[in-house]
């Protein structure tokens, strides 16, 4: 067999700590809006490692926080972020502080002129993960931000196949009292429909089966990619990389 990839590498490295696989994989996308090459960045990221200390019921717990396992090639630096938290169980009828760690594969690649973060976790643990990096390479919280699809674009997108859209959201609303707009199903159908939704609201939120391998994908303007297909992690990231980057304007 070939020489495994990098996300194949931090797989491993996650199951051998006892990680259970999720059945619905997300990433979300955020833009790096300072300049730094990538082996600047690996340089910094290398052996980084946070300690803290949480005290409760009268046990001082040490929480950890890592970027581990990284790996720089030509236009892509990967590696492992590793955060300590704590959560209350309940234990023979006591409640009692337990350290959980939570673990994300992330991927800093230049793709046309922008330097790009990926981080394969659900968005809010993605959030603190981009807040970290942002501090750690360039001692500021504002130099990575979200990355953004334009609503026209997501329009185009869908109207490119509209038979393969399974759902569609609308935001920025101009009807009082309503936030948001959904089209479901055979609605999606209906042109009519669609067009006066359209003309009141933006698209936010986009679940449709990608037409090259056949993957259930939900995509949001800020860049949050859920896929509802059984793939691994390591085909998620491909996907992303070559259908999904190419949209972030």
């Amino acid at each position: 067999m070939g020489e495994k990839t990098s996300i194949s590498r931090l797989l491993e490295a996650i199951e051998a700590n006892g990680r259970v696989p999720r059945l619905v994989l997300v990433a979300k996308i955020f833009e790096l809006r300072e300049e730094m090459s990538l082996a600047d960045a690996a340089r910094r990221l290398k052996d980084y490692s946070a300690q803290e200390t949480f005290s409760t019921q009268d046990k001082d717990l040490e929480l950890l926080t890592e970027i581990k396992d990284l790996q720089l090639r030509k236009n892509e630096l990967s590696g492992l972020f590793s955060r300590d938290k704590v959560i209350m169980i309940n234990q023979r009828g006591s409640i009692v502080p337990i350290v959980k760690t939570i673990q994300a594969p992330l991927v800093i690649q230049e793709f046309r002129n922008r330097t790009l973060l990926s981080v394969f976790q659900e968005k809010y643990f993605a959030n603190s993960v981009a807040s970290v990096l942002s501090q750690i390479l360039f001692v500021t919280f504002g130099a990575i931000v979200e990355a953004q699809i334009p609503s026209e674009t997501l329009q185009e997108f869908h109207e490119r196949n509209p038979d393969a859209t399974k759902v569609i959201f609308f935001d920025n609303v101009d009807v009082l009292n309503v936030d948001r707009l959904a089209l479901y199903g055979s609605a999606l159908k209906d042109s009519t429909l669609y067009e006066q939704y359209l003309s009141h609201g933006k698209i936010w939120y986009v679940v449709y089966t990608s037409r090259p391998n056949g993957l259930v994908v939900g995509l949001t303007r800020n860049c949050v990619v859920t896929c509802f297909s059984k793939i691994d992690e390591q085909e998620f990231a491909d996907y992303i990389r070559n259908e999904i980057l190419g949209l972030i304007r």
